[in-house]
């Protein structure tokens, strides 16, 4: 039976070579379920929302990883976001009838932008120009310019899930024969197919990739979609701006209304709740709300 919205780790004994392996169905239909992108547009934020979580298993950290791509084709932007606990939720900007078969189509000449924002810590970004003509390509890229560790990667995903499957090198425990290794193990995994990823069970598919290799397979990680947003985190973001700013807003609109991007939640403000918003303020100047 197939693993759902899990994520798991693997290790090939004796070789300096890791791997992952994912599953999103109820988690991508959750996330996808605020959204109306056209289809092309679709897929490549549920392959979005695969690499994030997978990334977010190859990098650590404690707090969340966003992966974004933009561009100035008919898609603008996609942004996919897992947190270090496997919470994933994502978004898209793009034309009314935005379509292409690759990135190159949908996206244009761009860039692919990487962050960790950490609970605690300045945020690291990363950043390198999109590569090639699938999502998987540019993330490659990234670590091949930014971490220089040997890394592939396969998204496939269809309306109902989305699948992923990474392997990379370990630097650390290179030997004469981490070359060769690599190669070979790279060489089998190339043979995964869409439809062998999206349907068999992790267990199956390193049984029908590596057969023959020593893979230890580590307990599955659960993913689930989950929204941060919240009154107080827009409350943060309007104090931000300042209130001469706000108060303009307001007698320009009467109300401010607010979306959020990723579940399509809406969050009103009239004259008294900013009232209220920047007095707490004066009361606490010194706390914080982390985004």
């Amino acid at each position: 039976m197939q693993e759902k919205d899990v994520l798991r780790r693997f290790l090939f004994d004796g070789l300096a070579v890791r791997g992952e392996w994912l599953n999103l169905s109820s988690s991508w239909q959750a996330a996808k379920q605020h959204h109306k992108y056209p289809e092309d547009v679709m897929q490549l934020l549920a392959e979005a929302l695969a690499a994030a979580t997978l990334l977010s298993a190859t990098i650590k950290f404690d707090g969340n990883l966003i992966l974004q791509a933009q561009g100035d084709g008919p898609l603008k932007s996609i942004v996919a976001q897992s947190t270090n606990n496997r919470e994933i939720r994502g978004w898209a900007r793009c034309d009314a009838d935005a379509s292409g078969e690759n990135i190159a189509e949908l996206l244009g000449s761009g860039r692919l932008v990487l962050t960790i924002e950490p609970t605690s810590g300045e945020p690291y970004q990363g950043i390198v120009p999109l590569a090639g003509t699938q999502l998987s390509d540019a993330v490659e890229t990234y670590f091949t310019q930014s971490e220089q560790l040997k890394t592939r990667v396969w998204l496939f995903a269809n309306e109902h899930q989305a699948a992923g499957l990474l392997i990379q090198e370990l630097p650390a425990e290179q030997n004469s024969d981490s070359e060769e290794d690599w190669t070979r193990i790279e060489a089998l995994a190339s043979t995964i197919s869409k439809q062998e990823l999206l349907e068999l069970p992790c267990e199956e598919v390193l049984h029908c990739l590596f057969n023959e290799e020593q893979v230890r397979l580590f307990a599955a990680e659960p993913i689930s979609f989950k929204c941060r947003c919240s009154a107080e985190k827009v409350a943060v973001t309007l104090l931000s701006l300042g209130r001469e700013t706000v108060d303009e807003i307001l007698t320009e609109q009467g109300k401010i209304i607010v979306d959020c991007e990723f579940c399509s939640s809406k969050y009103h403000f009239d004259k008294v709740d900013i009232a209220r918003v920047f007095s707490k303020a004066l009361v606490h100047p010194k706390s914080k709300t982390q985004h």
